[in-house]
């Protein structure tokens, strides 16, 4: 078997990375020069700047005017355990898993939290829990796209609205691609990092009228670290919602989302920030669809993630490979793409099934993943030159 030639046209962008994410369309370190620098983020400029990326973030998203949204530390990571460590114990919890984001917050709820009244609903990479044994009588913690598996689930309609219990709901890799139902959500969380392209260690905590009752209602039998702690003497710290963030702030990556924020406005806001990540799925599901090597991981096209797009190889000569070679082979391709300068970081995560990432946020360019696909096929038929028979 001869080596393929290589496609002619390259990727403009090669970033495919699910996190961090590439920057928008444009972007230069130039955006950033008006940076509230060298000055306390509790300034004047400074609070109104975080003031700002709030505001803008509540206008694009449509968050309805009565939740809360915070800028907190230490990524998505760090929003979601603040709310679990304050809201979690006052009934039971269902914990929804279906890839290795989700199986953590399992992890912490059912090992950190030690709760006693802890139900799992798991599925395998590339499928989803049955939604329908949810229990909305309590609190129910789930991711809305699973950024490792490349599986989401499909629509809101699942979610009880007359709950009885808290949705804690993990969106890192959902937000500003897809369309959240926020009447059904009472704790949403995000980081700049994905969907937008900004930088990481700041996370965002949305929080409903619901949410608010239970924090200044319910008093967690746990230590909270400061870092943790959004009451005071029973009442919601109202600072931490209104740009008096709880540890200081990167101004630069203030400044970065709110580049990323004026560029979403600047393009049609939610609707085109959603139209320009779904474009990108169908990009890459025209390519699957004529290829007989490779397939979507997620089961069904209803629960095809948008953004973290996960494909497996189908290969005849793929699958007759152990796990560890089949490992191998895509470090191979991976490899190649990388050395090309076509596309970086695209291996699947550490703990999915063997396969490929490939980010389809909306500061990716549908041109740039038309161009890669023959790249793809150019690597995969030059790695199986040395398996194939």
């Amino acid at each position: 078997m001869t080596n393929p030639a290589k496609p002619d046209m390259r990727p403009a962008n090669p970033n495919f990375s699910s996190g961090p994410c590439a920057k928008r369309p444009g972007w230069s370190p130039a955006v950033l020069s008006d940076a509230a620098l060298g000055r306390s983020h509790r300034a004047k400029l400074g609070k109104a700047k975080l003031q700002e990326v709030i505001d803008k973030t509540r206008s694009t998203l449509g968050v309805p005017n009565d939740y809360r949204i915070g800028i907190v530390a230490a990524s998505d990571t760090g929003a979601v355990e603040m709310a679990l460590w304050s809201l979690l114990g006052a009934r039971g919890v269902d914990m929804l898993q279906w890839e290795s984001f989700g199986k953590g917050w399992v992890t912490d709820v059912s090992k950190q939290l030690k709760l006693d009244d802890v139900r799992v609903h798991e599925a395998d990479y590339g499928q989803l829990p049955d939604l329908s044994q949810v229990d909305f009588s309590r609190d129910v913690v789930f991711t809305w796209n699973g950024t490792t598996s490349g599986v989401r689930v499909p629509n809101g309609d699942w979610i009880a609205r007359d709950r009885e219990g808290l949705t804690i709901c993990d969106a890192t890799s959902a937000a500003f691609a897809m369309k959240l139902p926020w009447e059904k959500l009472d704790v949403t969380t995000y980081s700049w990092q994905k969907v937008m392209g900004g930088e990481a260690q700041h996370g965002i905590l949305i929080l409903s009228p619901r949410a608010v009752e239970r924090l200044e209602t319910f008093t967690p039998p746990r230590p909270l670290p400061k870092i943790f702690r959004l009451t005071s003497g029973g009442k919601l710290i109202e600072g931490v919602f209104k740009a008096a963030t709880i540890n200081t702030p990167s101004m630069l990556c203030v400044e970065d989302a709110l580049d990323g924020l004026n560029w979403a406005e600047s393009i049609g806001g939610l609707k085109s920030l959603i139209a320009r990540s779904e474009g990108n799925l169908a990009a890459l599901a025209k390519w699957v669809e004529n290829s007989p090597d490779v397939d979507f991981l997620a089961g069904t096209p209803d629960i095809r993630s948008c953004t973290s797009i996960c494909l497996k190889i189908t290969a005849d000569w793929f699958r007759d490979l152990s796990d560890e070679d089949q490992s191998e082979v895509v470090k191979k391709i991976v490899a190649l793409l990388d050395e090309e300068g076509v596309a970086y970081d695209i291996n699947s995560y550490k703990d999915a099934p063997a396969g490929l990432r490939i980010w389809g946020g909306a500061t990716i360019e549908m041109t740039d993943l038309e161009t890669l696909t023959p790249w793809i096929d150019w690597a995969l038929a030059t790695v199986a030159t040395d398996y194939a028979a």
